[in-house]
C-alpha cells in the first residue's frame, strides 16, 4: 500500500516535471524566434544606414544636377536589383525627367511608363507626401492601358525639402519582382537627402 503510495506521488512529480519541462521549451523557442526576428531587423536596419552611408558619400560636393542625378541613379539601380530610375523634377508649372534605365529593360510594346506622365499627375504625386503605388497614381490622374500596368511594379517616392516638393522618384520593373519593404525604406531613408542636393544644384545653376 506504502509502495503504491509512492509510486502514484512519483508518477504525479514526474507528469509535473514533464509539464513544466514541455513549458520551459515553449518559452524557450519563443525567446529564439524572438531573438531571431530582432536579429533579422537588425541586420536590414544595417544595410539601409550602410547604403544611406554610401549613398551621401557617393553624392557628396556635386553641384552639377546631370551629375548628382545621374551618381543617384547609380546608386539606386545597385541597391534595388533590375530597376529603371526616373527622377522627375517640378519646373514653372511644369517638369523635368532624367531616366536611368535597368541593364535588363522590361520588354513591352507600348510607350514607357514616363510617357503617361502629365504635368498634373506629377504635381500630384510630388505634393502627396507619401510613397504612392501604381493604384495611388491611377486616382490622381495616371491614364494608361491597364494591361501595360498589369506588366509592370513602380513606385513613386517624393522628394521634399523643408516641407517644399521638388518632385519625385519613380521606381519600376517587371511585375514578377514586386518592391519589398526593404527596399523602399533604402530609397525612402535618403530621399530628403538627395532633395537636399538638388535644390543645391537648382540654386547654382541659377546664379
Amino acid at each position: 500500500m506504502i509502495d503504491e503510495r509512492r509510486h502514484q506521488r512519483l508518477r504525479l512529480l514526474i507528469s509535473r516535471l514533464n509539464k513544466e519541462r514541455k513549458k520551459q521549451g515553449r518559452q524557450i523557442d519563443i525567446l529564439c524566434n524572438d531573438l531571431i526576428a530582432a536579429q533579422k531587423h537588425f541586420v536590414k536596419s544595417l544595410k539601409v544606414i550602410g547604403f544611406a552611408a554610401d549613398f551621401y558619400e557617393a553624392i557628396m560636393g556635386l553641384t552639377e544636377l546631370n551629375e548628382l542625378l545621374g551618381a543617384a541613379g547609380n546608386l539606386i539601380k545597385d541597391q534595388v536589383m533590375d530597376v529603371n530610375v526616373a527622377f522627375f523634377l517640378l519646373h514653372n508649372q511644369n517638369f523635368e525627367m532624367h531616366i536611368f534605365e535597368s541593364e535588363q529593360p522590361i520588354d513591352l510594346e507600348e510607350k514607357r511608363i514616363e510617357n503617361f506622365f502629365t504635368p498634373e499627375l506629377v504635381d500630384n504625386i510630388a505634393q502627396s507626401n507619401r510613397i504612392c503605388t501604381i493604384e495611388d497614381m491611377l486616382t490622381m490622374g495616371l491614364a494608361a492601358n491597364p494591361l501595360y500596368l498589369e506588366k509592370i511594379a513602380a513606385i513613386g517616392i517624393p522628394l521634399n525639402q523643408h516641407g517644399t516638393s521638388l518632385g519625385f522618384i519613380l521606381l519600376y520593373r517587371a511585375n514578377t519582382r514586386p518592391f519589398s519593404p526593404e527596399e523602399l525604406q533604402s530609397i525612402d531613408h535618403v530621399s530628403t537627402g538627395l532633395a537636399r542636393g538638388i535644390a543645391a544644384c537648382q540654386i547654382l545653376a541659377s546664379v
